[in-house]
C-alpha cells in the first residue's frame, strides 16, 4: 500500500468514528436544552440513550455480516446515511416518541461503523501495524466527544436544531469521503443470504468469539459506568466544583486518546503483534483502578480523582482498540466483520446494563463505593475469562501475513 493510500484510508476510518460519535454525544451534551424544549422527563432523557445503545446491540451482528458482504466503503456510506436519517428525524421531533425513533436510527447507523472500520484495518494493514492503526482510528471517538462537548456550550447561543443540521451537513461530506474506500469485497465466491446466516453461525461456534463476547459485556459496563458517573461522583464524594469535575472528565478523554494509540504501538512493536497479554493487563489494571475510586474523599479527593481519571482514561477508556484487534484476528479475514459484530453486541449490552446497574446499586446502598466495587469486580471476571480460556491465534496470523 502506498504511503498516501494508507494515510487517506486511516483518515477516513477515523473520521467515520468522529462523525458517528458526534451525533449522539451532541444530543447528550445539549440534553438540558432539548429536555426543556420537548418537555421530557429525566427518565425519558435517559431512555433516548438507552434506545441508541439498544439499537447497537440488535444491529451489531447483522452490521458485521453486512460489512463482510458489501465491503468497507459501501458499509460506511450506508452508516452515514442512517446517521443522517436519525438526526433529521430527531430534529423534527416534538415529542418523546419521535425523538427516541431518531436516536434508535442513529444507533443502527453507528452499529455499522465499528465492524466496517475494523475490517478495513484487518484487510489493509499488516500485522505489525494493525493494532496501531486500530488505535489511531479509535481516537475518532474521544475527538468526536470533545467536539460534541463544544456543542454543549454552543447551544447557549445557537439553537440545537441548527447545530444538528450542521452535523447532518458534515455527515454528508463524510459519506462522500467514504465512497473513496468503496471497492469490491473479497469473498469466497457467490454467497446468498442463507449462506450468510450459516457463516454467522459458524463464527459463533468458535470458542474465542464466545469468550470475547462475554468478556466485552463487563468490560464496557466498566467504561460506560465510569464516564456516566465520574462528574457526579467527583461533585459528591470529593466535593469538587462543577468546572473541576468537568476537568476530570476532560483528563480521562485526553488520556484515552493517547492510550488508544499507545497500547497499539506497544502491541505491534514491543510485543511483536501479541494482543492477549496486553488486553488482559489493561483490563486487570482498570478493575483495580475502579476499586480504588472508593478511596476518594473530601480531604484529598480532587488530587486522587485527577490521578485516577488519568489512569482509568488509559485503561478502562482505552482497552477497546486492542480488544477489537484481538476479536478480528481471532478469525480468518473474510469473517472479520462478523467477529466484530459479536464483540460489539457484548460491548453494547455492557453499555445498556452498566450505568443502570451501577445507579441501582448506589440507590439501594446509598454509597458510590458499592457501585465502583461491583463494577471493578465484574470487569475482573471478564479479564479472567480471557486470561484463562482465550487461545490467541498469533502464530497462525503471522504465517498468513508472511504469505500475503
Amino acid at each position: 500500500m502506498a504511503t498516501s493510500d494508507w494515510k487517506t484510508r486511516i483518515t477516513i476510518l477515523t473520521l467515520a468514528h468522529v462523525v458517528g460519535t458526534l451525533h449522539i454525544v451532541s444530543v447528550m451534551a445539549m440534553a438540558p436544552v432539548i429536555q426543556g424544549d420537548l418537555g421530557l422527563s429525566v427518565t425519558q432523557v435517559g431512555l433516548l440513550i438507552t434506545g441508541y445503545y439498544a439499537a447497537q446491540t440488535v444491529g451489531a451482528v447483522p452490521a458485521g455480516a453486512f460489512s463482510d458482504r458489501v465491503g468497507v466503503g459501501y458499509a460506511l456510506v450506508v452508516s452515514q446515511l442512517l446517521l443522517i436519517t436519525g438526526a433529521l428525524i430527531f430534529n423534527q421531533s416534538s415529542s418523546f416518541t419521535l425523538a427516541i425513533t431518531g436516536t434508535v436510527v442513529m444507533g443502527f447507523g453507528y452499529s455499522i461503523v465499528n465492524p466496517a472500520t475494523a475490517k478495513g484495518v484487518l484487510e489493509w494493514f499488516p500485522i505489525r501495524r494493525r493494532a496501531t492503526a486500530m488505535g489511531v482510528k479509535q481516537t475518532g471517538v474521544p475527538i468526536g466527544g470533545v467536539l460534541a462537548a463544544g456543542n454543549g456550550a454552543l447551544v447557549a447561543v445557537v439553537s440545537w436544531n441548527s447545530i444538528l443540521y450542521g452535523i447532518v451537513a458534515l455527515t454528508m461530506v463524510n459519506a462522500l469521503l467514504c465512497l473513496r474506500l468503496a471497492e469490491r469485497p473479497v469473498t469466497e465466491g457467490h454467497r446468498d443470504y442463507g449462506e450468510g446466516w450459516k457463516k454467522l453461525r459458524d463464527v459463533w461456534r468458535q470458542r474465542n468469539i464466545k469468550i470475547i463476547f462475554f468478556a466485552s459485556i463487563p468490560w464496557n459496563m466498566g467504561q460506560a459506568s465510569f464516564f456516566t458517573y465520574l462528574t457526579l461522583f467527583m461533585r459528591e464524594a470529593a466535593q469538587a466544583s462543577q468546572p473541576v469535575a468537568g476537568l476530570c472528565l476532560g483528563v480521562a478523554q485526553a488520556s484515552s486518546a493517547l492510550g488508544r494509540i499507545g497500547w497499539g504501538v506497544i502491541s505491534d512493536t514491543l510485543l511483536r503483534g501479541g494482543r492477549k497479554t496486553i488486553t488482559v493487563s489493561i483490563c486487570a489494571a482498570a478493575a483495580l483502578f475502579l476499586g480504588a475510586m472508593t478511596l476518594i474523599g473530601p480531604a484529598y479527593g480532587v488530587v486522587l480523582g485527577m490521578v485516577l481519571a488519568l489512569l482509568l482514561g488509559v485503561t478502562v477508556a482505552s482497552y477497546a482498540s486492542i480488544a477489537h484487534t484481538l476479536a478480528v484476528e481471532s478469525v480468518p479475514p473474510h469473517q472479520a466483520g462478523s467477529a466484530m459484530g459479536y464483540s460489539l453486541t457484548g460491548t453494547s449490552l455492557g453499555g445498556v446494563i452498566g450505568p443502570a446497574l451501577f445507579g441501582a446499586v448506589v440507590d439501594l446502598s446509598g454509597d458510590f463505593a458499592d457501585g465502583w466495587l461491583l463494577t471493578g469486580a465484574l470487569m475482573g471476571i471478564g479479564t479472567l475469562l480471557v486470561a484463562f480460556w482465550f487461545r490467541e491465534r498469533r502464530a497462525e496470523i503471522t504465517q498468513q501475513d508472511a504469505r500475503a
